[in-house]
């Protein structure tokens, strides 16, 4: 398997605001510091380039070195995270 790097074309800022929103959940749930396979600003930049490219989960996943039900979860998890901010999207 080869590995390569990708640009995400979105500002530091959004990665930030996601990533503080992510942090805010987890300790709300009081996840422990540490236990997940990846930190806030990875789950961060795993959304939002999910959200640019819709690559294949499983794939997607893969590339953060996660499973595809890691992925699918991290991913559904910052979607509910982000739908808060404007519940009139739910």
């Amino acid at each position: 398997m080869i590995a390569y790097p990708a640009t995400l074309d979105v500002s530091p800022d959004l990665v930030r605001q996601v990533s503080t929103l992510l942090r805010n959940e987890r300790a709300q749930r009081g996840t422990p510091k540490a236990s997940r396979a990846l930190t806030c600003w990875r789950q961060a930049i795993f959304t939002l380039a999910w959200f640019r490219s819709r690559p294949s989960i499983t794939l997607h996943g893969s590339a953060f070195g996660i499973s595809a039900a890691t992925a699918y979860r991290y991913l559904h998890e910052a979607i509910d995270v982000l739908a808060e901010q404007a519940p009139d999207l739910r």
